[in-house]
């Protein structure tokens, strides 16, 4: 795809959770995802943006998954006909249309729907099994497959099939004694009858083929993608669960008694613990000095595998490469901490304070120390990315040495109008943004404009202040000369924003998908433990999104709007 920042182009960002269709099984799948794709090119957009597609944990959190590489089988497009000729009797005998009804309403039921997808995963997998010979075509294509992922596979195979037999929990330090580390477990392994090893082999090849087939459906939607001009932006998080295989199977390369995060954040009012001591994402830290040793290798294979899916990828927290906030506890321990003093915290950690690592950006030689690595690091992976573009989510306390660096690596970072501004206050206006970046109003992480309108405007929100300043920037960026709610968001708020959005000079546009739907439901409140979180779903099926009169009707103006801007 000719995909250069020469060309400015808009896109929309969507969870794959989120999406809707009339015969999925409660969660936003592949098809769900070339319905969508669809949709927006018919709009215009050249870019569909999701989150990570790597297997979740318990919390279903994309940013905390328990592989770096390993892709959420929940996403899987399963159905009749697909695939290994799964049939209506499959579905029929797995889920009641009753339940199946209920599972299509509302958030997403996690529990309930891997218990049917793996269920159906399990109906397949002993059809292929069955079916399959050393000289079948997709026999030898599994084999294929297993053969080019060797270097994380076998080591995620044998993570799953434990947990497995533990439950279900990642929580590996949880496990028997003999489990807790992958030498015990392999020596574990080794002491069981033939008939136990033959059993977890078998779960093994099952979980070989379940990657085999998600890897095998994520190249055939990419391939859809381009053939409709429409590029996929996937999603790199700078860390991984500590409950990870890859932390279990390589610990060294791992600093396990600190938790990596971000420093205090007052923008962030939903929570109290993110305001006073910052969010404990509770992601080991990196030992980049061992990964330096092997030269990278695990950080260039995750590259690797998102670079075979996707066309451009996102570092989610690219500032963690030059120094991340580190705290020294885990986010199990977050509400020990809350209500406690500086120096009590102290008493509690034994001195360890929560802090930048490797260093602080208190001098010119810190900023240089941290520069110099962070390049390091991102030149490894612009190396093993290749062709694939590389966008940097460059957000939060940026030390000043950062967009200059990521602009000298041609990683093109984040402009968020309402943050984008001189040293007087002024709002930095869309014709001054630099080329190699990408502006947008909100991430995953953040309030939908119209949920920020509608907290402007009610005196009762704890929000409003904050929210009628956000909103006084984006009118400021906008051009709007004064707000009231008497204006109507859509008649005097959204088409002027979009509009101010798609004639910047960024790269990339791109809409969160509830802002263009003008809708108020968030994706994720950071710093807490909701059930809402990463659940929430699209109000209308992909469908009905092309066929509604009222969302017709929006699309119509950012059609206009785009070509407008010379974004089509």
């Amino acid at each position: 795809m000719n995909f250069s920042p020469e060309r400015r182009i808009a896109g929309v960002l969507t969870p794959l959770f989120a999406l809707r269709t009339e015969n999925d099984l409660g969660i936003g799948d592949l098809e769900g995802l070339r319905q969508f794709v669809d949709w927006a090119a018919g709009i215009g957009f050249k870019l569909v943006q999701l989150l990570p597609i790597n297997e979740t944990g318990g919390d279903n959190s994309p940013y905390n998954a328990i592989s770096a590489m390993a892709i959420e089988p929940a996403a899987l497009h399963l159905a009749p006909g697909s695939p290994e000729d799964l049939t209506q009797a499959d579905l029929d005998e797995a889920v009641t249309p009753a339940r199946l009804k209920k599972l299509r309403s509302g958030t997403v039921k996690y529990a309930e729907i891997r218990r049917l997808k793996r269920a159906l995963l399990e109906r397949a997998f002993a059809r292929f099994q069955r079916r399959s010979r050393a000289d079948d075509e997709r026999a030898q294509a599994l084999a294929e497959f297993c053969r080019q992922e060797q270097g994380w596979l076998g080591d995620y195979v044998f993570f799953r099939a434990l947990m497995d037999g533990n439950g279900g929990s990642e929580a590996w330090d949880l496990w028997p004694e003999e489990h807790r580390s992958a030498p015990a477990a392999r020596a574990w392994l080794d002491r069981q009858e033939p008939e136990a090893k033959e059993r977890f082999a078998e779960r093994e090849q099952f979980f070989r083929y379940v990657q085999w087939l998600a890897y095998e459906q994520w190249r055939a939607v990419k391939q859809y993608a381009e053939e409709q001009g429409v590029a996929l932006m996937g999603d790199i998080p700078f860390g991984v669960s500590y409950y990870s295989a890859d932390v279990y199977s390589r610990p060294e390369e791992f600093a396990l008694a600190w938790s990596g995060g971000a420093p205090p954040e007052p923008y962030f009012k939903d929570d109290e613990f993110t305001q006073k001591w910052g969010q404990n994402w509770g992601i080991p830290l990196y030992r980049w000095d061992v990964m330096r040793g092997n030269d990278f290798d695990w950080w260039r294979q995750r590259v690797r595998g998102v670079r075979r899916i996707f066309h451009v990828f996102r570092i989610d927290h690219v500032l963690g490469f030059y120094r991340i906030y580190a705290f020294p506890w885990r986010p199990q321990r977050n509400a020990d901490f809350l209500p406690l003093s500086w120096d009590e915290m102290l008493q509690h950690t034994g001195g360890d304070i929560p802090h930048f690592s490797p260093r602080d950006d208190s001098n010119h030689e810190n900023w240089e120390a941290n520069r110099r690595e962070g390049e390091e690091y991102l030149r490894m992976a612009l190396e093993a990315a290749e062709s694939t573009r590389l966008v940097g989510e460059d957000l939060g306390t940026v030390p000043p040495y950062v967009r200059p660096s990521l602009q000298s690596l041609a990683i093109a970072g984040f402009k968020i109008p309402q943050w984008e501004d001189r040293p007087d206050g002024r709002i930095i206006p869309g014709h001054e943004y630099q080329r190699l970046s990408v502006a947008t109003y909100a991430t995953h992480d953040h309030k939908p404009l119209r949920a920020m309108w509608d907290d402007a405007f009610d005196e009762s929100s704890a929000d409003r202040e904050q929210a009628r300043g956000d909103l006084r920037k984006i009118a400021e960026f906008a051009r709007i000369s004064s707000l009231s709610e008497e204006g109507e968001y859509d008649r005097a708020f959204y088409a002027p924003v979009m509009e101010a959005l798609f004639r910047s000079e960024a790269w990339m546009a791109i809409v969160m998908i509830t802002d263009l739907l003008a809708r108020k439901e968030r994706f994720n409140v950071p710093g807490t433990a909701a059930d809402s979180n990463w659940s929430r779903r699209l109000h209308l099926t992909v469908a009905r999104l092309a066929s509604s009169r009222t969302v017709k009707h929006r699309m119509r103006i950012v059609r206009t709007l785009l070509k407008e801007s010379g974004r089509i």
